[in-house]
């Protein structure tokens, strides 16, 4: 999976979602301009020690990102679509957008890709989820139509051991 953050600005934000990003093998998209440097200390302590792990690639604009990575289809997470992101077939290796904090994906944007916007349902007084939830939500919804591919099945305790008969 691949999830592309369109200007982000908060740099905690971008350090969440760099960890889910290398957690589950999805590759992580920063289109400038960045509201942070990719060295901010913010930034790498969200991450933790999970950022060595990430493929993280940057881009001057949207338009240097489409030239570079040639997608055939982004689903533009946005709370102005008409689809909700549970009633999309994602398929290995998309492309899932979301905007930055404070103004979303631009709506020129957003127009380009109608069919494939799609929006988390919340309540009408709620103006949106945090940037890095709302990646976590759609990314983990892609993963599971996509049966988790490579992805840990079972988990283990430290110092004992589950009960195989439950």
């Amino acid at each position: 999976m691949n999830i592309v953050l369109h200007e982000p600005e908060i740099p905690a934000n971008t350090g969440n979602i760099g960890r889910t990003c290398a957690a589950v093998g999805a590759a992580l998209h920063l289109i400038k301009p960045l509201g942070f440097s990719i060295d901010d200390k913010t930034l790498k302590r969200a991450g933790m020690d999970y950022w060595p792990l990430l493929s993280v690639s940057v881009y001057e604009n949207f338009e240097d990102f489409i030239l570079k990575k040639q997608p055939q289809i982004i689903f533009m997470s946005t709370t102005k679509a008409k689809k909700c992101y549970a009633e999309i077939n994602y398929p290995a290796g998309a492309y899932i957008m979301f905007g930055k904090e404070s103004a979303g994906i631009p709506e020129e944007i957003l127009l380009k890709h109608q069919r494939t916007a799609i929006r988390i349902p919340m309540l009408d007084a709620a103006r949106s989820l945090n940037l890095s939830s709302s990646v976590a939500v759609v990314l983990y919804e892609a993963l599971r139509q996509n049966n988790f591919s490579g992805l840990q099945k079972t988990g283990e305790l430290h110092r004992n051991k589950w009960d195989e008969n439950l």
